[in-house]
């Protein structure tokens, strides 16, 4: 009878199918220990479900237990070779892990055995990028753009996330409708949510004078959006304004982590938060002006804004472009970064700061001394050309006009920062390609942050990227001293880097296109009285014009926000406005 018993009750208890299943929604709700037991729940009952021990892998390494992660991950592949599931999600963590080259293998392996399937392409794009893989670029892109004219919006917006979207060379009208499908699909899974929430905050008096913020990011940590922002918290003004932050960040133990929780009043630390924990919080912290750091880039959490927890809800800084959200209410930008012409690429109201959108931090050190040429890798009399973008952002066209500039200037070297063995690999092959010795490409290792700034002394003129510009890095070459000279186009995130050199006066760095580009280019490293001029007008103009002024920066940040809430609390809908 006993034994009867157990086995219809085994019967009745949930297969490795429904409690894999269940997993997938609780880690789809941010709920991951929950989403952890399901999957080990799942192979209890089935040790060759491959998908469940993947999944198991995800949410251990979403827990920061990397190590157990990617062992998890390699055990489903040895299950089942044949799952394309499994090997991208091995893929996406040796990626994030910086292991560029297996993770390269894996997806290109998942693209042969599932070439057709959404997840294989949404998420293949980045890393091959990542290693200069060209080839496999301009044809995923080509596809895309004959999709999106050719084809239903339910053939094209599942094989793009909108943050790829932005590096890639799509027309703006196309990354808007991805963005807007993808806020529309957000706004839909978390509809029943934002009605509960929004009853949370009608519910809360405004018990506080001052206007309340929350910067939202899962970057609070030795990250360039960090690098940025340190030195803006603290200078906010405590009588008019009450600064908390919600942070998705690992906490790394790093200075500017702790600077960031040092200059607000609150600081929340919601990694491993239910999304819909998260929402409740701020609705219940009373937040007026809830800002998104992160957008739709790399680790967001958009799912909480979508619950819509604040009556006014921000995207700065963290995402060159659109959210296409209705729950996204404004865009903080200038008008060399987003002139009036294209703000129809944005869905969000624009408010436009007088000066350059991007903070900067007055206060970051730079190292006292320096290495010298031949310890960095650098011929002592070589004109330097220098890029440290990351290598996603360098394309072929790009780097085409970088081999004609150092065909034209005799003996000359192009310094990028070192990636991975592939993207390094490629780039030496595009040189010899072009007629350039690759010996004359030079990569730079990874340096501590002050000391990373004072080797820009070593170079002579920084070249920006065309699609994504330069941005902290941009910042950091001209807080050094190196100028930089970019080329901007029709979207935000080609304007980036005209925006800081203009806010330092250095317009004549600013060109029109590409051919203007390589000429001036060379011109400058045949003119070193030029040169000179530009270098010694940056030194002036560093710290008497407004790009690395944090303090006025604050000051026209504050005067945007007051704006943003006085409307709301009126109950006038967004609208953009100029300061």
């Amino acid at each position: 009878m006993l034994r009867q018993l157990l086995r219809s009750l085994a019967r009745r208890s949930p297969d490795a199918a429904a409690l894999n299943e269940e997993g997938i929604r609780l880690w789809q709700a941010g709920e991951l220990k929950g989403a952890e037991q399901r999957f080990r729940d799942a192979l209890a009952r089935d040790d060759s479900h491959a998908a469940a021990c993947s999944n198991l892998g995800m949410v251990l390494v979403e827990q920061r237990r990397l190590e157990e992660g990617l062992d998890r991950l390699q055990h489903a592949v040895a299950i089942d070779p044949k799952h394309a599931g499994a090997r991208i999600n091995l893929a996406n963590t040796l990626h994030f892990d910086g292991q560029v080259d297996a993770a390269v293998a894996h997806y290109l392996e998942a693209l042969r055995l599932a070439p057709d399937a959404p997840e294989t392409r949404v998420n293949v794009v980045k890393p091959l990028m990542d290693a200069c893989q060209w080839r496999e670029v301009e044809l995923i892109t080509a596809e895309l753009e004959e999709l999106h004219r050719t084809k239903p919006e339910t053939a094209w917006a599942e094989r793009v996330m909108p943050f790829v979207s932005q590096l890639l060379p799509l027309a703006p009208e196309f990354r808007k409708r991805l963005a807007a499908h993808y806020a529309g699909r957000l706004a839909a899974a978390w509809a029943h949510e934002r009605e509960r929430i929004a009853g949370l905050r009608g519910r809360r008096a405004r018990d506080h004078d001052r206007i309340r913020i929350g910067y939202a990011s899962g970057d609070f940590r030795n990250h360039a959006l960090a690098h940025l922002t340190a030195g803006m918290f603290e200078l906010h003004d405590r009588s008019r304004f009450e600064v908390c932050a919600y942070s998705w960040a690992h906490d790394d133990g790093s200075e500017f982590r702790r600077r960031i929780v040092g200059g607000v009043e609150r600081f929340a630390d919601i990694e491993g938060e239910r999304f819909e924990a998260s929402a409740e919080r701020i609705a219940r912290d009373g937040i007026d002006i809830l800002i998104d750091l992160t957008g739709y880039a790399g680790g967001s959490r958009s799912e909480i804004f979508a619950m819509r927890p604040a009556p006014v809800q921000v995207n700065w800084l963290g995402y060159p472009g659109t959210t296409g959200a209705d729950f996204i209410d404004y865009f903080i930008a200038d008008r060399v970064a987003l002139p009036e012409s294209i703000a129809w690429q944005f869905s969000e109201a624009i408010a436009w700061l007088p000066n350059c959108y991007q903070v900067n931090d007055a206060t970051q050190r730079i190292a006292e001394a320096a290495p010298s040429r031949s310890e960095a890798g650098l011929p002592n009399e070589a004109f330097v050309f220098c890029c440290f973008n990351q290598a996603y952002k360098i394309e072929r066209t790009m780097f085409e006009a970088w081999m004609r500039v150092l065909q034209a200037v005799p003996g000359s070297v192009l310094w990028l920062m070192r990636s991975s063995q592939l993207a390094q690999g490629n780039l030496c092959r595009a040189a010899e390609g072009a007629g350039v010795d690759s010996r004359r490409l030079v990569f730079a290792k990874a340096l501590p942050k002050e000391e990373h700034l004072a080797r820009h002394r070593l170079a002579d003129l920084f070249l920006d990227t065309r699609i994504i510009n330069a941005g902290t890095t941009a910042s950091d070459a001209l807080w050094a001293g190196l100028p930089v000279l970019t080329c901007p186009g029709e979207t935000l995130g080609t304007r980036v880097a005209a925006s800081l050199v203009s806010a330092l006066g250095l317009e004549d760095l600013v060109v029109r296109d590409l051919t203007e580009y390589e000429r001036l280019a060379i011109d400058l490293a045949r003119n070193p009285a030029k040169l000179a001029e530009i270098r010694t007008r940056l030194a002036s103009n560093r710290l008497t014009t407004p790009l690395f002024d944090t303090r006025r920066f604050v000051a026209d940040f504050e005067r945007a926000l007051e704006i943003m809430h006085a409307r709301a609390i009126s109950g006038e809908p967004p609208r953009s406005f100029v300061l």
